[in-house]
């Protein structure tokens, strides 16, 4: 299979297009959450314009007033299509699919078709913190295989775990973040396919959230979880909402490996009634006409990347720093600056900068802080140079 890095645009780096003023406006989470002096760089928004595609789609869509009930596969057909183009993958089945809420949501659904109540379900800690609400939230249990020091899956440690999940004869699963958040980590196809290997050894089913799929930097690839040998029986989540900024147009869809589609087809009929209909069709239209605005973003986010990079160099060297392989976030380790396990909240009073705290995201998150890159390099410097006073 052969994958595709992404490739240049003409379009403008939309990062740069709109200004504090016009990002003050906004009424979502991350920008009235917190006062007005503080500068956000938290939770999964995008400090950008929508894709035109998409704003066009909507426009079309609500001038014809087609804000019904949604139907139809065309969601499915726009992923399919893209994943062929974008990461050599011809194995998304339309007939395989199932439309959902959003990912989180259809990661409980999957969940619910090969686990029940208090059995366990393994992560790789630290990990994106709505993991343990919503699997505990369902009743289930949940057991952390840690990443290892280099923020990998720790091959040797999941072993163990899957082994002791599955003691006594109880069913597992395995919920993983392909690529990691908050780390970053693409993982590579040997690692998915030891990952598949194991699995299959203790009899453990594997859900994937591969929400953050697009967004990879320059020169990675995005290794599809069910495009791995071994990985037929697993489930992917997938959506358009985090490349594109859509998380308020809510659609995902669920992706059965060939082994697991009678799985699938055990989903109620009814958990299709949540997308909305008017998401389907911003995911539908970012996944085909979109692709130029999504390769500007990422030459976007590598210059961001880089940025970073720089600035935490010089101005807080003591902060320890792997540029991030995917997603638009940043996991900083701040334990050497002596702020204790949650410098978010030193940072956040002293300096009026809000980052999320690294300790909900479980072990290996305390003394971290994750740091959103999706929005302009002037609030990113401006950003770094709060923190920086903010030790003085």
């Amino acid at each position: 299979m052969t994958r595709i890095t992404h490739a240049t645009s003409d379009e403008p780096n939309p990062l740069r297009a709109l200004g504090l003023d016009q990002l003050r406006r906004r009424t979502s989470m991350k920008w009235r959450a917190y006062p007005d002096d503080v500068l956000p760089l938290w939770v999964a928004e995008m400090d950008a314009p929508l894709a035109e595609p998409v704003v066009r789609a909507l426009t079309d869509t609500l001038a014809l007033g087609d804000t019904g009930y949604p139907a139809g596969t065309g969601y499915a057909e726009a992923l399919a299509a893209f994943a062929e183009k974008r990461w050599g993958w011809d194995g998304l089945a339309v007939q395989r699919t199932a439309l959902v809420p959003d990912v989180m949501l259809g990661v409980v659904e999957m969940l619910k078709l090969v686990t029940g109540p208090g059995d366990p379900v393994v992560v790789n800690s630290p990990v994106y913190p709505p993991f343990y609400q919503f699997v505990e939230h369902m009743d289930r249990q949940v057991i952390e295989a840690p990443l290892g020091a280099d923020l990998r899956i720790d091959l040797d440690t999941l072993d163990e775990t899957f082994q002791r999940a599955t003691g006594g004869g109880r069913r597992a699963a395995f919920l993983l973040c392909n690529p990691h958040n908050p780390t970053g980590t693409a993982h590579s196809a040997d690692e998915l396919a030891a990952v598949a290997a194991l699995a299959d050894r203790h009899g453990v089913r594997v859900v994937v959230d591969e929400i953050h799929a697009p967004l990879t930097a320059g020169g990675v690839a995005f290794v599809p979880y069910l495009s791995v040998p071994g990985g037929e029986s697993g489930f992917s989540l997938m959506s358009a909402s985090k490349a594109w900024n859509l998380a308020g147009l809510k659609a995902a869809l669920a992706i059965a490996g060939p082994a697991a589609a009678a799985d699938l087809a055990r989903l109620p009929e009814e958990v299709s009634h949540g997308p909305s209909h008017l998401g389907i069709i911003a995911h539908t239209a970012a996944l085909r006409d979109g692709t130029g605005w999504l390769d500007a973003l990422l030459a976007g986010l590598d210059d961001n990347r880089r940025l970073l990079a720089d600035l935490l160099a010089e101005h807080i060297p003591a902060i320890a720093h792997r540029p991030a392989e995917a997603t638009y976030l940043a996991w900083l380790d701040c334990r050497a600056l002596g702020l204790g396990d949650d410098p978010a909240e030193v940072f956040l009073r002293r300096g009026r900068v809000a980052l999320n705290s690294g300790i909900p995201f479980g072990t290996g998150g305390a003394g971290h802080v994750r740091m959103n890159l999706a929005t302009s390099p002037e609030l990113i410097t401006e950003a770094v140079r709060r923190m920086a006073a903010a030790l003085d």
